[in-house]
């Protein structure tokens, strides 16, 4: 992967406290698992940031790479990798993920 593609995913991280790597918008998911993980971050009602990977596979693909992460979506918060939709989910239920987002939102 390019450096200048590396640079701009890290700078995206960096600029913005909450951004998630998804599949479409957050106006318009195109898969379920980026759906989903929209809706939980819509819920708390904080600013976001998305970044559509199927408009550009190199960001796309690095991304995993910046991650180790093999699938999207992927949410950064405050420039921590904190992972996919199923660890997303988990975090929410168990009370974990509002109290991240309202930190980075607070900032």
């Amino acid at each position: 992967m390019s450096d200048d593609i590396m640079g701009k995913i890290r700078s995206q991280i960096d600029q913005n406290r909450v951004i998630l790597y998804m599949k479409g918008t957050k106006e318009m998911p195109q898969c379920g698992f980026s759906a989903k993980v929209v809706q939980m971050i819509n819920s708390y009602g904080v600013p976001y940031e998305t970044v559509d990977v199927l408009g550009d596979p190199e960001i796309r693909q690095g991304i995993k790479e910046i991650s180790n992460w093999p699938t999207i979506p992927q949410l950064y918060i405050n420039g921590k990798f904190i992972g996919g939709c199923d660890i997303c989910i988990e975090m929410d239920e168990r009370g974990e993920l509002e109290p991240l987002l309202m930190e980075a939102s607070q900032e």
